[in-house]
């Protein structure tokens, strides 16, 4: 198990802009202490005003968008340079589920109260924090970590704009839904999905409707089509219907683009 699973860490809300910021800075080829100073310049206004405590909500915010997008662990290094190619390469309006999977890839408790929030959304058509709270606690327990960062992981969709208020204070609906028609994108997110795994496997009807991905449709695709696209993620057979799809044990030493 590594530490994304062990650790919570998002310990600040985040909006959709400063990832994309962050994701375009990469991509100009920026070194990563430029980038850091660049976005301490950008937050400057945006967090902490006034205010230079050695870890500030604007420092705060740094780690989480630099674990982002910028210095990715290990395992997810490859599937971080593929996404940066994607958010180089698809329209602007594709963006968000580019940041939401590398969210949930980089944050795994990303998922988990994605995956809360979506569940009440099918079930009852709307979702509350305290609802959600609750969930998160029956998992994680009754630590204020845990409380914090499921509020700032609440506010952040709520930013990005995939929940709205409702009339009732701290109950949510669906906000925006984005439909995924690139193959290239769908069979990144699902990889983000599995990334978010404990186990790294999940049959492919579940992660195409994953609750966690509730803003987003995915184009249907085969198992083999995602694997082929992928080039990380190996196919296991139940029966004549059923695809387990898994991160391969052995991942490719150098990534290319596919499809």
């Amino acid at each position: 198990m590594t530490k994304r699973f062990t650790q919570i860490g998002f310990s600040q809300r985040v909006r959709l802009e400063w990832l994309e910021y962050t994701a375009n800075q990469v991509l100009a080829g920026n070194p990563s202490e430029e980038i850091k100073k660049a976005l301490q310049k950008y937050l400057t206004d945006k967090l902490s005003v006034d205010n230079t405590p050695v870890r500030g909500n604007r420092e705060k915010a740094i780690t989480i968008l630099m674990k982002v997008w910028v210095h990715p662990q290990k395992e997810l290094r490859l599937f971080n340079k593929h996404g940066l190619h994607l958010i180089s390469k698809s329209p602007q309006s594709w963006h968000l589920g580019l940041h939401w999977g590398m969210a949930m890839a980089a944050y795994p408790f990303w998922r988990v109260v994605a995956a809360s929030v979506g569940r009440l959304l099918r079930l009852q058509g709307s979702a509350s924090a305290a609802q959600v709270q609750q969930r998160i606690r029956e998992q994680y327990g009754e630590r204020e970590t845990v409380f914090r960062a499921a509020r700032r992981i609440l506010r952040s969709f709520h930013d990005w704009g995939v929940l709205v208020d409702t009339k009732v204070k701290g109950v949510y609906k669906q906000g925006k839904i984005l439909t995924i028609k690139e193959p290239q994108v769908a069979a990144w997110i699902v990889e983000a999905l599995l990334h978010a795994t404990e186990s790294g496997a999940d049959p492919l009807d579940s992660l195409l409707t994953a609750p966690s991905i509730f803003p987003f449709r995915l184009h249907r695709l085969s198992a083999d089509q995602i694997a082929s696209l992928s080039g990380r993620i190996e196919v296991v057979r139940h029966g004549l219907d059923e695809s387990l799809l898994m991160l391969a044990k052995i991942p490719p030493k150098n990534w290319k683009t596919r499809g």
